[in-house]
């Protein structure tokens, strides 16, 4: 499907751009010619194949998904098959069970996950490190902000990679999770894993 840097996939990706950094996403997948949509309103769920939802504030997020009323046509399309990934923040709004999140946050119940927010520590506590992908031949380096860890995975969730003895990358059919940021790192390969899922 994807082609090269040059010509753009006939399939869409959408990124959704509510807060957070969509605009990483959305420049790693252009630079692996996948073409792409911010999603900000219902309508721009019509053209997409796949939806990237980013790391940002999960709470925020969440809020915004209702405000904008995206979360119940994003949770239909999801549950009906749609291919989605989410980083850090995107991680905990697919979740099934948000350990410590507040009383009024939603989340999608996409993948039997649970998951706890900020579990590395603060901003300042933010962390890189080299891990092993089950899928790939070489070391990922990933970037972890302010990072979520999934604390408990069903049967069915496959571990696709471990940070010490935490998940940090789990798929579950068509949803794919990662605690850290991948559109911070040069290598595109998780993005490309993702995409060729289409």
């Amino acid at each position: 499907m994807v082609r090269d840097s040059q010509s753009k996939s006939t399939k869409v990706v959408g990124v959704l751009a509510l807060q957070g950094a969509f605009s990483s996403h959305t420049r790693v997948l252009d630079s692996i010619g996948v073409s792409t949509q911010e999603v900000r309103t219902p309508q721009n769920l019509a053209s997409i194949d796949a939806l990237v939802m980013p790391g940002g504030e999960s709470t925020t997020m969440s809020q915004l998904l209702e405000s904008s009323e995206l979360f119940e046509p994003i949770k239909k399309l999801i549950h009906e098959g749609l291919p989605v990934f989410g980083t850090c923040a995107g991680m905990i709004l697919l979740a099934n069970k948000i350990i410590d999140g507040r009383d009024d946050q939603v989340s999608f119940g996409a993948i039997e996950i649970e998951v706890q927010r900020n579990a590395y520590g603060r901003q300042i506590d933010s962390f890189e490190a080299d891990i092993s992908v089950e899928v790939f031949e070489s070391p990922f380096h990933a970037v972890f902000i302010r990072a979520p860890r999934i604390v408990k995975a069903d049967k069915a969730v496959e571990i696709l990679a471990k940070f010490g003895d935490d998940i940090v990358l789990a798929q579950q059919k068509n949803v794919l999770v990662a605690s850290f940021h991948p559109e911070l790192s040069p290598d595109r390969r998780i993005h490309e894993m993702f995409v060729k899922e289409i």
